[in-house]
C-alpha cells in the first residue's frame, strides 16, 4: 500500500449529459472477444461487473447489425438474444451503483466475407482496399476488399445506429458511444485516404463528415442528445485509414460536434508508440494536433491515453478533461478505481496474448480485486 495521493478532482462527481457520475474515471471500450455467438453471457456480466466502480463503464465495441460484423466472438446489439443479453450486464452494474455506457460500432472494411451474411463483401466509403487483417475462425486474415456503399444505402447504415440506439436503450444503457474512430466506417467516410467518393458524402471537409454528423444526429433525435456521446482517434492511423490533413478535418468535426448538446466527446489522444519525448517531432506534432482539435469543441471531453491517476487529475483541475479514460489497467484490475483512490498498488499487467480470447475466462475474469 502506497501514500494515498491527492486525486480529489477525478473523484469529485460528473453530470456528464443526462446522467450523474460518482467520479470522473471512465473504463474505456476494449474489444475483448470473449462472446463466441455474439450475444453477452453470464462472463460478460461478470466482467462488467467486477468494474462497476468507475465513474462510468464504456464497453467493448458493440455491432449496430450483422453487416457491421468484422471479427469472430464480438458482440452485437440488433437482435432480441443481444438486447436480452445486455439487459443482464446493466441491471448487474446498475445493482452494484455503477453507469454503463455502450460503444456502436460497424466495421465496414475491417471485416471479411466469412463473417458477412451470405458471404457478402463488407462496405465503405469507397472500394479501397488496405493493408489489414482481421479475426476470422481460421485465424488472422487478410480482409476481403470492400465495395462502395451506393448513396442510396448511407440512409440505411444511419437507421442501422439510430436501431442500435434504441436497442440500447431497451436493455438498460445509460448511455451510447458512437464509435467514429480506430479505423471503422464512419472514420473510412472521413478520411480521404478511404473516401474518394465524389458525391454529397466525399471530398470537402463537410461532405466528408456529413455521416457521423448525421448520425449524431438521429441518434441523439431518437434518444435524446444527453445520452448520445462520441468516440474518435484523430492523430493516430487505425487499420491502414489514414488522412492527408487530420488535424484539419478533425478541428472541424468537434467544431460541428460542439454545435450540438451531445453528453461528451471521448477522444484517443495518444497511444504508447506516439507519447512526446524529446526530439521526436512526429509525436510533438502529434500534441499539437491532439490540443487543437480539444479546443475546438466546447463540451464534455473525456481524454484518453496514457493518463495516470495524477495526470487525470490535473487535466480535470485545469479544465482541459471533465473526465478521463482507462483502457489496459482495467483488463488486470478490475477495482481500478478504488485502488487508485486508495493509493493501492494495481495488479501485474496482464500477459498481451490474453487481450482477445475465444470465450474462455483465463484473463478475463479471474483478476483478483482487493476484497478477495
Amino acid at each position: 500500500m502506497s501514500h494515498v495521493p491527492d486525486l480529489d478532482n477525478l473523484f469529485s462527481p460528473l453530470k456528464l449529459g443526462d446522467i450523474t457520475l460518482a467520479n470522473r474515471v471512465i473504463m474505456a471500450p476494449m474489444t475483448r472477444a470473449r462472446v463466441p455467438d455474439r450475444t453477452p453471457n453470464a462472463s460478460t456480466v461478470t466482467y462488467y461487473a467486477q468494474r462497476a466502480g468507475a465513474g462510468l463503464i464504456v464497453t467493448e465495441a458493440t455491432t449496430v447489425s450483422a453487416q457491421g460484423n468484422g471479427s469472430v466472438a464480438t458482440p452485437g446489439i440488433y437482435s432480441q438474444e443481444q438486447i436480452a443479453g445486455w439487459r443482464k450486464v446493466t441491471d448487474a452494474v446498475h445493482d452494484l451503483g455503477g453507469r454503463i455506457a455502450v460503444q456502436l460500432w460497424h466495421t465496414g472494411r475491417v471485416s471479411h466475407a466469412s463473417l458477412q451474411q451470405d458471404n457478402a463483401v463488407p462496405v465503405s466509403a469507397s472500394a479501397v482496399a488496405g493493408e489489414v487483417l482481421t479475426f476470422t475462425e481460421n485465424g488472422f486474415e487478410p480482409t476481403t476488399p470492400p465495395r462502395a456503399l451506393d448513396i442510396e444505402e448511407i440512409p440505411g447504415v444511419v437507421d442501422q445506429f439510430v436501431q442500435a440506439a434504441h436497442n440500447a436503450m431497451s436493455a438498460g444503457f445509460d448511455a451510447v458511444e458512437i464509435h467514429a474512430g480506430s479505423g471503422y466506417l464512419l472514420d473510412q467516410f472521413m478520411r480521404d485516404g478511404t473516401n474518394k467518393r465524389t458525391d454529397n458524402y466525399g471530398g470537402s471537409l463537410a461532405n466528408r463528415c456529413r455521416l457521423v454528423l448525421e448520425i449524431v444526429d438521429a441518434v441523439s433525435a431518437a434518444i435524446g442528445s444527453g445520452r448520445t456521446g462520441i468516440r474518435i482517434s484523430p492523430m493516430l492511423v487505425t487499420w491502414d485509414c489514414r488522412d492527408s490533413d487530420p488535424v484539419a478535418l478533425f478541428t472541424h468535426l468537434a467544431a460541428e460536434l460542439g454545435k450540438r448538446p451531445i453528453a461528451f466527446l471521448d477522444m484517443i489522444e495518444r497511444n504508447d508508440a506516439s507519447i512526446a519525448v524529446s526530439g521526436d517531432d512526429h509525436a510533438v506534432d502529434n500534441e499539437a494536433g491532439v490540443r487543437l482539435i480539444r479546443e475546438a469543441f466546447k463540451g464534455n471531453y473525456i481524454a484518453n491515453g496514457c493518463y495516470r491517476g495524477d495526470t487525470a487529475d490535473a487535466a480535470i483541475a485545469n479544465g482541459y478533461a471533465s473526465a478521463v479514460g482507462f483502457g489496459r489497467d482495467y483488463i488486470s484490475t478490475p477495482d481500478l478505481a478504488q485502488r487508485m483512490r486508495a493509493g493501492a498498488d494495481l495488479n501485474a499487467p496482464a500477459d498481451p496474448i490474453d487481450y482477445y480470447g475465444d470465450g474462455g475466462d483465463k484473463g478475463y475474469i479471474d483478476f483478483p480485486a482487493l476484497t478477495d
